[in-house]
């Protein structure tokens, strides 16, 4: 009986603070001027979870609740954000994540999630105890360049280049000074990070000693290129001296065994062939 009221309470206690209003977002992000940057964002509610159609997002400043980044009614949105903010989740997946492109300088926020259901004029919540606070960066970083400078002519070599970001929507590109096999990968990290990395694979000549290999990003929304370069070395292909003495001293080594066999061999047959000498003292 007592387990039967214990398990009861527990299903009591999941139900009660597990249905409430929540929301998780990253306090704290970074931006590139000019470019774009989504802020995570999973919501939660009391009740049935409502289909998109029935949810209504909105994103507004934390200080005044009427200014709207973005709202499904574009005429409500204020001047400064209108055609440059859109929601990248799906309400009804209970996904909030905004999107802000062209970022401007004084788009610091603090910005706070608002859910509406059409379930009641009650169930409206503006999660202004979690809001995003939004950093500029006013210069964009340089890819980081990964790769050993000294490569072996004739041999595959490896070059990694990566750069990370806040904008999933808008990837940065990443291009080599050097043709090869390319491959592409994209990563979430967490903490609204994203990472684009890659990798170059190309087999190198004595054309290429003393070379740069140079890895430029370009961001969207940003005019400048920026670039990561490393010079590499080539080392001569060396010919295996193992590959010429080893057949060489087995090619003498046969003719020496041949030939003291042949010498063993020959030595016995004279020795049975010649006549029997003999000898007598008078």
């Amino acid at each position: 009986m007592k387990g039967l009221i214990y398990l009861l309470f527990q299903v009591f206690w999941v139900f009660v603070f597990a249905d409430v209003w929540k929301v998780k977002v990253e306090h704290e992000m970074k931006a590139l001027v000019s470019s774009c940057v989504v802020l995570p964002c999973s919501f939660q509610y009391p009740g049935t979870r409502q289909p998109s159609a029935r949810t209504r997002g909105i994103w507004h400043k934390k200080d005044k609740w009427d200014d709207y980044v973005y709202s499904e009614d574009k005429t409500l949105i204020v001047d400064n954000f209108k055609g440059r903010t859109r929601l990248v989740g799906r309400l009804g997946a209970l996904n909030c994540s905004l999107e802000i492109d062209e970022v401007k300088g004084h788009d610091n926020g603090p910005f706070c999630f608002r859910v509406e259901l059409q379930t009641s004029e009650k169930d409206k919540y503006s999660f202004v105890d979690n809001c995003v606070h939004i950093n500029m960066i006013e210069q964009a970083s340089q890819p980081e360049l990964h790769s050993d400078q000294a490569v072996q002519e004739g041999h595959p070599a490896i070059f990694r280049c990566s750069v990370r970001h806040t904008c999933p929507s808008y990837q940065p590109t990443l291009t080599w000074n050097h043709n090869g096999h390319n491959m592409m990968s994209f990563k979430d990290i967490g903490h609204g990070n994203w990472e684009v990395e890659s990798i170059l694979t190309f087999t190198p000549t004595k054309d290429d000693d003393h070379s740069d290999i140079t890895c430029t990003v370009s961001y969207h929304g940003v005019r400048d290129k920026f670039a990561a370069i490393r010079p590499i070395f080539v080392k001569a292909e060396q010919t295996d001296v193992n590959h010429i003495l080893i057949p060489v001293f087995c090619v003498l080594g046969a003719a020496l065994l041949a030939g003291g066999l042949c010498f063993f061999i020959g030595k016995r047959c004279n020795a049975t062939t010649a006549p029997t000498a003999r000898y007598s003292c008078e």
